[in-house]
Parts: C-alpha cells; structure tokens; sequence
C-alpha cells in the first residue's frame, strides 16, 4: 500500500530534522519543544498569539506549554503583553533574541543544504503535495487548519487592496495576510 511508504519517508525526515534541530538549538539551550512554541509564535497572527493558541497549534497540555513559555520568557526570547481590549488575554511576542535564534535554527541547515539539490519545479510539487496531505488530514479529523490569512474564507480583499477580517470585523494589514490564524476557515 503506497500509503506506508509515504508515511515512512514523512516519518524518516520528521526524525532526521528533529535530531538535526536538537544539535542546532543545543547551543541556546532549548529543547525543541521551546523551539516549535517560538517559531510558532514568529508565524502567527494578533489572534493567535496566546499560550491557548499555542497550547492547541502543538497539541501538548497546558502545562507543558506553560513550562516551555516561561523557559522562553526567561531567556528573554519571548515577553508577554495584557490585551488593551480584554485585560484576561495575554499576547506572547519573540524577542529580537528570540528572532535570531530562529534565524540560526529554522530551516535547520541540514533541510537548507538538501533543498539546494532540488530544482526550482520539484521544491514546488514537494510543497504542493504536503500542502495537500496536511489539509486532508486535517480535515478527515477534524482538526484546525491554522492557516493563513489570505486562503481564510473569512479574509476579504477591499477594492482598494486593503484587507478586512470578517470574523473579527477588524482590518488587516498585507503582512498579516501571510501570517497563521487559529480561527482560519479553509475557503470554500
């Protein structure tokens, strides 16, 4: 059944890109589960910017997201905010150390050496493919997508080129349309 293999080669990379990251972020003294909360948190919107999102985006218990925050948070890789609107919100933000350790870490130089032997067309059908494979999972479970913006079936574009959340019925900016959501809708 074709659908073994391609579990096992998932799998294969999956277990040689978390070893290569272990070595990487070793020198920051992260585990990998601090790393994923902060490169999460360096891709997602306003509204998903909370230990809750992350809890759910990671699918690890609250306290186990808790732990990793406040290992980031003191490091100085993260800082919290008080929502202005809801004092009970809190957003979580990378740090400009927090950024370059990502910089140094994702995509680890291992998948940036072998991607340099991929051609332009085959990187594309590669994304393409996963992209595929990750909605369907998705959605045979039932699972949030967190995706981003601008494929969200709540995301409209104005006509003058402006964005507008209707869920939110808030705007948007160009950079945020690039960014994940924890409330995206696939569109239809």
């Amino acid at each position: 059944m074709q659908s073994h293999k391609i579990y096992d080669y998932i799998e294969r990379l999956s277990n040689l890109l978390r070893n290569d990251s272990r070595r990487g972020i070793a020198e920051f003294g992260l585990q990998p589960i601090q790393l994923e909360a902060l490169h999460y948190l360096s891709i997602c919107n306003r509204y998903s910017d909370t230990p809750m999102a992350v809890t759910e985006y990671l699918g690890q218990t609250k306290g186990t997201v808790s732990q990793t925050l406040k290992v980031l948070e003191k490091k100085g890789l993260l800082s919290r905010h008080v929502d202005s609107h809801d004092k009970r919100v809190t957003h979580l933000q990378v740090t400009a150390a927090g950024q370059t350790v990502l910089q140094a870490s994702i995509p680890s130089p291992l998948f940036m050496q072998a991607c340099t032997g991929l051609s332009a067309a085959s990187q594309q059908e590669i994304e393409s493919t996963l992209e595929k494979l990750l909605c369907t999972l998705q959605h045979s479970n039932n699972m949030k997508t967190f995706g981003v913006c601008g494929s969200c079936g709540y995301n409209q574009k104005n006509h003058d080129g402006s964005y507008l959340c209707q869920l939110t019925r808030e705007p948007l900016t160009s950079a945020e349309v690039q960014l994940i959501c924890r409330e995206h809708l696939a569109a239809a």
